[in-house]
């Protein structure tokens, strides 16, 4: 089985590339440096196309609007850092979709702990997502005409996003998958990077996932994104408005997380239904959630921080007027609960498993929700922003459109 280069053979690449440079016979002592100068460069592009691409995505926090996203909503959200998804592909003789030696467990040393690791984990690992990408890309780029070369890779990844913690694992993987198929082709610049989170999402919905854009909008676009889902802005152009923010407008934001999280993939369900079935009150609720998106934009704009710690907390109470405690489940309502003992605001990052909190109060304030979650038995850290993932050619592509 084809396998991820190590430091070791890209060591070994690189010095193959020194030791040809040193191939080349000074013909006199002007053209020397540029005979050296432009056949590296030609070298450095052989060894990276032959090592192939390592593409990262970052873990999503909604900070407000979720979940109407799904609802033709708005939504503001932002990438931390600290959480990522890695996809790595290089070209090989066959077609590999590589599993991971631990999200894609096969072998067990019994049946208990074959019992015990689903129980846990679930039945699924990363690999149908990686397929799945390569499907839709696949699909899209034959229905719009982008020709494909015909070579062949191994793709592989690795996580460190928590599982099930609303941080938005899953399309994590799809993002930065696609994000390598896009160089590896050399099709970046012919799909526009609005339409990147519908081939996320699709690859998604391919798999029965039930999600909403807002998460792949975040991940494509990294940093912080405010985003609107209206539906004459779909209509009209098959994808939202999305606006890249400046980070620095966002105040110190602390992530709350359980280490046994609920299942964020279910938490839609009813809601859905309800909302298709014409259900006013669930009408009514998502369009109050999207205007605290609307609302927050402009409190992030002014750095009214006390306004922005209001609607954190209206949006969670929106939330769950609409799906109720069974279906928030109370593990994930105790994170809000802890972090509001305190005075802090607070709500889920997305549908459950990690909330994100902000101490308006300042450092005592901050020194209280640590003990407090400490001795609730969660998780804190602060959040540290990812910037924009976007390259300057795609940040013009978005100013001139």
């Amino acid at each position: 089985m084809p396998k991820i280069p190590s430091a070791s053979d890209v060591d070994n690449e690189w010095s193959e590339v020194r030791r040809l440079q040193t191939r080349f016979v000074p013909i006199d002592k002007c053209s020397i440096l540029n005979i050296r100068r432009v056949d590296f460069s030609c070298l450095q592009d052989m060894a990276a196309a032959e090592m192939g691409f390592e593409r990262r995505a970052y873990a999503r926090v909604g900070l407000l609007g979720n979940p109407s996203d799904v609802y033709g909503g708005r939504a503001l959200s932002f990438t931390i850092a600290d959480f990522f998804a890695t996809v790595r592909l290089r070209p090989s003789p066959e077609l590999l979709i590589q599993p991971h030696p631990y999200h894609d467990l096969v072998a067990f040393p019994s049946l208990s702990q074959l019992v015990s690791r689903l129980q846990s984990e679930g039945y699924y690992g990363g690999v149908r997502l990686l397929m799945s990408i390569c499907k839709v890309f696949y699909n899209h780029c034959i229905q719009n005409n982008i020709s494909l070369k015909a070579e062949n890779f191994t793709l592989s990844y690795d996580t460190n996003i928590p599982r099930q913690a609303g941080l938005s694992g899953s399309s994590a993987i799809v993002c930065a998958s696609l994000s390598c198929l896009l160089d590896f082709y050399d099709v970046r610049h012919l799909i526009k990077v609005e339409m990147r989170p519908n081939l996320i999402l699709n690859a998604e919905k391919e798999l029965g996932i039930v999600a909403g854009l807002q998460d792949r909008v975040a991940q494509v676009y990294g940093g912080l994104v405010y985003m609107d889902f209206s539906k004459e802005h779909m209509d009209k152009l098959g994808h939202g408005i999305y606006m890249p923010l400046d980070v620095n407008l966002l105040p110190p934001l602390y992530l709350i997380y359980a280490q046994n999280p609920s299942d964020s993939g279910k938490v839609h369900s009813s809601v859905r239904q309800r909302w298709l079935d014409g259900d006013a009150f669930i009408i009514s609720r998502m369009k109050e959630v999207a205007q605290v998106a609307f609302n927050g934009h402009k409190a992030l704009l002014q750095k009214d921080y006390t306004e922005l710690a209001r609607l954190m907390n209206k949006n969670f109470d929106l939330r769950r007027e609409m799906f109720g405690d069974d279906v928030l489940g109370s593990v994930n309502i105790r994170m809000v609960e802890v972090a509001r003992s305190v005075g802090a605001a607070s709500k889920f990052t997305g549908s459950g498993g990690a909330v994100v909190a902000l101490c308006p109060d300042g450092d005592t304030q901050v020194e209280h929700l640590h003990k407090a979650c400490q001795e609730a038995g969660f998780a804190v850290q602060k959040v540290k922003v990812a910037p924009s993932v976007l390259t300057d050619e795609e940040l013009s592509s978005l100013l001139a459109s």
